[in-house]
């Protein structure tokens, strides 16, 4: 359980595609430059401008000072998880100075898109919308220079055609990264969850583990503390009674020992078979004879019906827990375990006739929660209280779909 809930959330990224930069890998990934990427995008505005100049004859002839924009703009592009918003301005500016020089098109906002991208995923979307709004207003106020500077030889429709072309491209980068910016929100969102699952999950076997424990050790610790102490009182006077209170204080000590190496069995390996099946109230009788040994008398009336192991177990710890709190808390050396099957659930009633020897009765509270969270577990109720004649109640009430046919 513990190898499991420690590796869950470290591994829940692989839900999202392996080429997503993972949110804890957000510090490494600004750590290293994107070499590969920005070689390959760099190869292809450099050679698809080249291509482009060719079918666009009325733009300004390529030139170096042209590729040295061009360079620079995808050179940029290296620094973009490390500083997203100033590498969106810096790329919209170079590309804004060369469309201003009037060089061809091509793939030449290629280089925009991706910082915007990058801008936008990392958190800084007023950086990248603006940078995509001041290129496509410095383009738009270009295109209405030139068309009102040279109006004989202006092209009004080649003029519309690139600013459609333009906004075009505006549109196609705004939308691809808050798509992209919604879908890893998701993905965090969807791993937090899982966490806070695997979490929650780990915190009810805790707290299950602490219960079967508090549950084990409470009746068969109580069970030896009275026998404990009738052995001291009789160790002098009566060495043979003296002697049967060490054997009963042996076997419960050693239930008790194979119960909690059950338990922590389970809690080692997660997920195997436990060795012995949990107990249920079939074993009710050796219940009532723990009890006996440690001075309490038992009245055991009603036919413990067939229940699933969970179920079973539920409501033998229930007993349990209600006779140990007997023993500990009431001076009744009497208790009655009533079990009826009627109103379609199984309902559990142990009574004790009191008095109650300290201000705790019916036990300190952890006990009377275990309980309740038992029950609750099973949608089932526990009722737990003194009675008006001075002795104390518990009640619990089962769902009947948790019986078995025989």
């Amino acid at each position: 359980m513990t190898q499991q809930h420690g590796r869950g959330p470290s591994h829940l990224w692989r839900y999202g595609p392996p080429w997503w930069p993972r949110a804890d890998d957000a510090e490494p990934a600004a750590a290293r430059l994107p070499w590969r990427s920005t070689a390959l995008l760099t190869a292809v505005v450099l050679v698809g401008t080249n291509f482009a100049a060719h079918g666009e004859t009325h733009r300004v002839e390529l030139n170096a000072y042209a590729r040295v924009l061009l360079l620079v703009a995808s050179l940029l592009l290296l620094w973009r998880h490390r500083h997203p918003a100033a590498v969106a301005f810096g790329t919209a500016a170079a590309t804004l100075v060369y469309l201003a020089a009037g060089f061809p098109y091509g793939p030449v906002f290629l280089t925009v898109a991706v910082s915007c991208f990058s801008a936008v995923t990392a958190g800084h979307r007023r950086a990248a919308w603006a940078a995509v709004g001041l290129l496509w207003a410095g383009h738009a106020l270009i295109a209405l220079w030139l068309f009102r500077r040279l109006p004989p030889k202006g092209d009004e429709s080649g003029s519309l055609t690139q600013q459609i072309v333009a906004a075009t491209w505006v549109l196609a980068v705004v939308a691809l990264s808050e798509l992209a910016r919604v879908r890893r929100e998701q993905w965090a969102r969807e791993r937090a969850d899982r966490a806070q699952a695997a979490q929650r999950r780990a915190d009810e076997e805790r707290l299950r583990i602490a219960r079967e424990l508090h549950d084990v050790l409470a009746h068969s610790i109580s069970v030896i503390n009275v026998q404990a102490g009738m052995g001291l009182a009789l160790l002098d006077g009566d060495p043979e009674k003296a002697r049967a209170a060490l054997t009963t204080i042996k076997t419960a000590s050693k239930e008790a020992l194979g119960e909690v190496r059950q338990v922590l069995d389970t809690l080692r390996a997660s997920g195997a078979a436990p060795r012995a099946p949990a107990p249920g109230l079939d074993r009710l009788p050796e219940l009532v004879e723990q009890a006996a040994a440690a001075g309490l008398t038992v009245e055991l009336d009603g036919v413990p019906p067939q229940l699933p192991p969970g179920a079973g177990l539920a409501a033998f710890r229930i007993v349990q827990e209600a006779l140990t709190n007997v023993v500990r808390h009431s001076g009744s050396r009497h208790a009655r375990v009533h079990l009826a099957y009627d109103d379609g659930a199984l309902r559990l009633r142990i009574d004790d006739d009191g008095p109650a020897t300290g201000a705790d009765a019916g036990g300190s509270g952890n006990g009377l929660a275990g309980m309740r969270e038992r029950a609750a577990a099973l949608g089932g109720t526990i009722e737990a209280g003194q009675r008006p004649d001075g002795g104390f109640r518990v009640l619990a009430v089962l769902p009947s779909h948790l019986r078995e046919d025989r």
